[in-house]
């Protein structure tokens, strides 16, 4: 079963793709997006969907650091509801709480530079979602 996961910004959504066993997430690109105008970057997550078989999507869900849900774990809440209704997909909500950072630190102990890092951030920030909730399947 493939899997898509996705960190879902404000500007930005970071894709990544599980492999056809479901061990391992790969990161696939960044798709920029502009909720102010309703552009969600759905037509290029739909040729994801599609070109890579995705059977459920994995949306990371951001929490205060005491559990609550914010402002921006609701517009992902909403987003997730959008993604189901659009493919018709399970979408699971993974707690991603760190993973942002985690990312950046990882990034920067590869010593990548600043610029690098900010294009692919989100697209690291999706692998560690998506191969979090993978690891939890195991």
């Amino acid at each position: 079963m493939r899997l898509l996961g996705l960190d879902y910004g404000t500007k930005t959504i970071g894709v990544a793709v599980s492999d056809h066993l479901g061990w391992t997430a790969q990161g696939l690109e960044t798709v920029k997006i502009d909720e102010e105008s309703g552009d969600y970057g759905l037509s290029r997550l739909s040729e994801i969907v599609k070109t890579e078989g995705i059977e459920k999507i994995v949306l990371g869900f951001p929490k205060n650091m005491n559990g609550s849900i914010g402002p921006r774990g609701e517009a992902t809440q909403r987003f997730g509801e959008l993604l189901e209704k659009e493919f018709d997909l399970q979408v699971v909500l993974w707690d991603e709480r760190l993973t942002t950072m985690a990312a950046e630190r990882m990034l920067i102990s590869a010593d990548v530079s600043r610029k690098k890092r900010k294009k692919v951030i989100d697209k690291m920030a999706a692998v560690m979602i998506l191969q979090g909730y993978l690891d939890s399947l195991n």
